[in-house]
């Protein structure tokens, strides 16, 4: 027995694009005003940051390709 779940994939995939847009922007911005204000970063900040950074940049390419083709050709 399978269940319909009506997802709306359109909005998931434009949220999770802002998402990862958000968390690339924060990255960023953290980099920028951390340095800023502290001078340098310790490691465990800077390295906290970068992740940021690359996971912003991996959510917000893949969700669309998962949420706005995907999905909806497997359903």
């Amino acid at each position: 027995m399978s269940q319909n779940w009506n997802a709306d994939y359109a909005t998931l995939a434009k949220r999770g694009f802002m998402l990862g847009a958000g968390l690339f922007l924060l990255g960023i911005a953290g980099e920028l005003v951390g340095s800023a204000v502290l001078g340098t970063l310790p490691a465990w900040g800077d390295t906290l940051l970068v992740d940021m950074e690359v996971l912003g940049i991996l959510v917000g390419l893949l969700s669309p390709l998962v949420f706005g083709v995907v999905l909806p050709l497997t359903e």
